[in-house]
């Protein structure tokens, strides 16, 4: 089946104000640029950005247009802010978390990467050990009080273990390096990052891709997503942006 769209508005135009959508990329690395700079573009508001490690951050035009547009409720990630207070005075999403207006949850980086595998496999919750005995196993980690549920302790052999519970996101907004027009993906080193776990977890994941190629063109021994999670494919073009991690 040929997943390729043309039109990249048309490929997000049932995206909805409220919906949740994982943002794929390890700081500047694999990150969907044009997905995002569509989705500032559809102007939907209300959204919750399910990310991995900082794309935001590395995305630094697309994130800050998607923040100073006020279409951001809420970031869940693994490392959300720039690292000096510096920065975080000229960062809007920072600013914006500090006042209130956008909450942000965060997850160890393993945590998180596990939450969309058990989504994506269909398991809904899990124990893991890291975080016991900090503030991790108290409770949610989030910018607002209200939000901070207390974590489920459980015991196994011995090892005290915290419940997290699998994220399954509305959609997931993936980047590869090359694609099948049937949606197989292989993405290019560091790039990979959460990609291939977001692609299962969402509901309707929405994949861009650097090069598109027949079927059967790429080795399915070098596949690294699977078509079968991939309901939407794009074919776009690489853009050139400044390296950085915050």
């Amino acid at each position: 089946m040929d997943k390729t769209i043309s039109d990249i508005d048309e490929a997000i135009a049932d995206v909805e104000d409220g919906a949740m959508i994982a943002i794929a990329g390890f700081f500047s690395a694999g990150v969907p640029r044009h997905l995002l700079r569509a989705l500032r573009k559809r102007n939907v508001k209300d959204l919750t950005l399910a990310c991995g490690s900082g794309p935001l951050l590395g995305a630094t035009e697309e994130g800050r247009a998607l923040v100073e547009n006020n279409q951001v409720r809420k970031i869940i990630d693994s490392y959300g802010l720039p690292r000096s207070a510096t920065k975080g005075k000229d960062n809007p999403l920072e600013q914006k978390i500090r006042s209130g207006e956008i909450e942000l949850e965060i997850y160890p980086m393993g945590t998180l990467a596990e939450k969309y595998r058990a989504g994506g496999a269909g398991i809904p919750a899990f124990y893991v050990k890291t975080g016991m005995g900090t503030v991790v196993a108290q409770s949610t980690l989030s910018s607002k009080d209200e939000a901070r549920e207390p974590k489920e302790i459980r015991t196994f052999n011995g090892e005290a273990y915290i419940l997290e519970t699998g994220l399954q996101p509305d959609y997931a907004f993936i980047h590869a390096h090359t694609a099948d027009t049937e949606g197989n993906l292989q993405y290019q080193k560091t790039a990979r990052n959460f990609n291939h776990v977001m692609a299962m977890a969402g509901r309707v994941t929405i994949a861009e891709a650097e090069n598109i190629v027949d079927p059967g063109e790429i080795d399915p021994n070098t596949v690294h997503t699977s078509g079968i999670f991939i309901q939407r494919l794009l074919k776009v073009d690489r853009l050139e942006f400044e390296i950085a991690i915050d």
